[in-house]
Order: structure tokens, then C-alpha cells, then sequence
């Protein structure tokens, strides 16, 4: 190899080990057949219903996850066995503390990007909780309550800081459909983080009163995100399905 090829090559490879998960976001998605969502803390895999509906109009195969919330690692387990199903690339998609599980399984070989919904997105090992704290605490924690060692959200604070975009008779159904969260849930640190290695895209809630919109702002800037953001409360996969819909179609190689 001539000594300028030879450098050339070491200078590329320097920068691809050094430029971490920028690089990934720069990767062109892999056209995918197949999408798998995630649901959250105190939902089920109906807050998905908008959102299904209109990526199966669009020829997409999709499987909505109903994870236990009882542990990350029951959570992840439950979002593997529905990913080995899947017969090729894969979208793998988060809403809010399900941004944690997806960062875990996503690195799954099937996985060919992920996206994340006004979510949750912690490092390897990272204390989550802790990079939280650094934020102002959003006012749903106010309406938490805790019943044999699971949390569930009050109807005041689903309706007013959960939901509060979502119109009143689809937000009463979904807090029929609540799901409680082990109270430990949310201390639970992941072992891997995928968006390290996967292209990324994330949809931030700018009126999100669940989890705090600069910290969401933080964290997909942090990923190197293909970023939007909407003016929506926590549930934009309900309140703006159309804007989330879209964005999994242009990580699934597709065009809205």
C-alpha cells in the first residue's frame, strides 16, 4: 500500500471510532418492512392504535409490544421475543419510559433503526434517575399513587398533565387502560445503548409535562438524532399520530 493510501485509510478509521453515535445518525436508514412499538409507563400498546393504523395503510407489518413495566429486563425480554419474530429489518420504536427498553433491545440484528417519542434515552449503565434530577421536576409526579408496590397515575394528572392535548373521551379510554409501574422501574440501569450504533430519530413534545422537553431536547442532540418537534403533551403518538406516523415511515427508508 503506498504511505498516502496508507494514511488516508488510518485518518478514516480514526474518525469512525471517534465520532460515535453522530456517525450513526448519518447512516441512510435500510428500507424495513416491519415496525415494533413500545409502549410506556401507565399505557398499553392500544396508545399505539393512531399510529398503527396509519403505517398499515402505508403496507408496514406492525406488532405492538404489550410489556409487563414490571422490570426493564421483563421489559426488554417481552420486546425481544415480539423482535424475533419479525422476518427482516426492523423500525424499533419508544414512547417515553420505553425509550429505555428499545435502547436495550435495539441492539437486536434485526433492528436496522430505532425511534424515539418524547423519550427516555440513557447510556450503558447509565443513572438515569440522577440525569433527571438536573431538570425541573415535571408536575404528573404530583399525581402518582402507589398500591402494593405499583405506581398508577390519579385521573386529575392523566387528564391534565399526561394527556392534556388528547381529547377528553379518547383520554378517559386510555386511563381505563392504564397500566401500573413496578415502583423500581424507573431506577433500573440498561446494560447497552443502542442508538450508539443504529440511526436515530426522535420526536420531541415541546409542551410535555411528563418528562421535562430540554431534557428530551438533551438527549436526542446527545444521540445525534434525526430530530422534530412537535407542540404537543406527552402522548404526541395520540394527539399527533400523523407527525409520528411519518417519522417512523422516513426511518423505515420510506416516504411519508
Amino acid at each position: 500500500m503506498k504511505p498516502l493510501s496508507k494514511l488516508c485509510l488510518i485518518a478514516a478509521s480514526l474518525f469512525m471510532l471517534g465520532s460515535g453515535s453522530a456517525m450513526a445518525s448519518d447512516i441512510a436508514p435500510v428500507k424495513a418492512n416491519n415496525v415494533v412499538l413500545v409502549h410506556g409507563s401507565w399505557a398499553d400498546g392500544s396508545s399505539w392504535s393512531e399510529v398503527i393504523s396509519r403505517l398499515q395503510a402505508a403496507g408496514l407489518h406492525v406488532t405492538a409490544v404489550q410489556n409487563p413495566l414490571t422490570s426493564v429486563a421483563d421489559d426488554v425480554a417481552a420486546t425481544k421475543r415480539v423482535l424475533n419474530q419479525q422476518d427482516g429489518p426492523t423500525v424499533l420504536v419508544g414512547h417515553s419510559y420505553a425509550g429505555t427498553v428499545v435502547s436495550e433491545a435495539g441492539v437486536n440484528p434485526k433492528v436496522s433503526s430505532l425511534v424515539y417519542v418524547a423519550a427516555r434515552a440513557p447510556d450503558a449503565g447509565e443513572d438515569f434517575v440522577a440525569l433527571s434530577a438536573k431538570y425541573p421536576t415535571m408536575p404528573v409526579r404530583a399525581g402518582t399513587e402507589e398500591h402494593d408496590g405499583f405506581i398508577s397515575l390519579k385521573q386529575d394528572a392523566f387528564l391534565k398533565y399526561f394527556a392534556s392535548d388528547v381529547p377528553h373521551d379518547k383520554a378517559m379510554e386510555l386511563f381505563a387502560v392504564q397500566q401500573p409501574i413496578a415502583k423500581t422501574l424507573f431506577t433500573d440501569r440498561t446494560t447497552a445503548a443502542a442508538w450508539h450504533s443504529k440511526p436515530t430519530w426522535y420526536a420531541v413534545s415541546s409542551l410535555d409535562q411528563t418528562i421535562n422537553p430540554d431534557l428530551e431536547r438533551f438527549l436526542a442532540k446527545r444521540m445525534g438524532a434525526t430530530t422534530i418537534e412537535l407542540p404537543s403533551s406527552h402522548l404526541s403518538l395520540v394527539s399527533h399520530s400523523r407527525e409520528i406516523a411519518d417519522l417512523i415511515l422516513e426511518a423505515a427508508g420510506r416516504q411519508p
